[in-house]
């Protein structure tokens, strides 16, 4: 088992320098080895495009402010950081579940995109995806706060990765539920807590609503809604939902965060097991423990 951290900054550097009509295809070039993390998809994935819808870095203008942006995450030794910490994660993930599966797992890093109101607004300027056992997407702009916390959010996409990663916990878009997604999330962020302490390792978008029992009793009710296309607005909330064409259901974002936080730590608090320890714990359970609990 391997985890290879993509060295994509001289390559973003380039594109950044070059003329507007050749970054597409350097682009391309730099997604490539990721390809894998659309192998899901139907048909043939436009990599530039999915770059664009997941506000990846511009390629027709902000020019200097990414070039800076992309100095700081290389100022900042991101590219090493993540290595590191993913590989030393790793070690203690093992540690508590020797006999876990783990998949060679490649690592893209990409700048993100400051024109992007979404992006730099509600999602705090970073995106991440883990959910593809054998890729770890990380999109960052260097705020401090981000920049802060590379570790536990690399950290965070890897206890996905092996949650859902061979023999582990299966996931099927059509009868997946809101519940199972939730859980994950908790069980991410109490992994990230476990090596980084609750400052860093709390995913930042769930952090306001932490101690709010509406929004905690507005996400149980929902907790067994199925299918993956209704999800954005249970998990990220409203604004991330109407972006991307979901239907809002009256939640502010990183609501499912905050909540699978809340239910993570409740039962693990009552069964006296640690994060690392839970990775493959059935999500039903941790509902039902964490609720009993209250």
């Amino acid at each position: 088992m391997t985890i290879t951290v993509l060295d994509t900054y001289p390559a973003m550097r380039e594109i950044l320098r070059s003329p507007q009509a050749d970054r597409p295809a350097l682009l391309k070039a730099v997604l490539e080895p990721a390809a894998g993390m659309y192998r899901h998809f139907p048909g043939e994935v436009d990599l530039v495009a999915m770059h664009r819808m997941g506000s990846g870095f511009p390629l027709d203008r902000d020019e200097q402010r990414c070039r800076e942006a992309l100095e700081a995450l290389h100022d900042a030794d991101a590219w090493r950081r993540v290595e590191r910490a993913l590989n030393d994660a790793l070690a203690v993930q093992l540690a508590a579940t020797p006999d876990l599966t783990v998949p060679d797992i490649t690592v893209l890093i990409v700048l993100g995109d400051p024109g992007d109101a979404h992006f730099m607004g509600p999602n705090l300027g970073m995106t991440a995806n883990g959910s593809v056992p054998g890729h770890v997407f990380l999109n960052f702009w260097p705020f401090p706060e981000n920049l802060a916390r590379l570790e536990a959010t690399a950290v965070h996409e890897l206890n996905h990765n092996l949650r859902y990663g061979p023999g582990a916990v299966v996931w099927d878009p059509a009868t997946v539920t809101v519940g199972e997604q939730v859980v994950s999330e908790g069980l991410a962020d109490a992994f990230a807590r476990q090596l980084y302490g609750d400052e860093l390792g709390h995913t930042r978008i769930g952090v306001p609503h932490l101690r709010d029992d509406a929004v905690f009793a507005k996400v149980v009710s929902g907790l067994d809604v199925t299918g993956m296309r209704n999800f954005t607005a249970w998990v990220h909330g409203d604004e991330t939902a109407v972006r991307y064409g979901a239907t809002p259901v009256g939640l502010p974002t990183g609501a499912g965060y905050a909540v699978g936080n809340r239910l993570v730590d409740a039962y693990l608090s009552t069964t006296g097991r640690t994060a690392a320890q839970a990775l493959l714990v059935d999500s039903r359970e941790v509902v039902d423990t964490a609720l009993a609990a209250r």
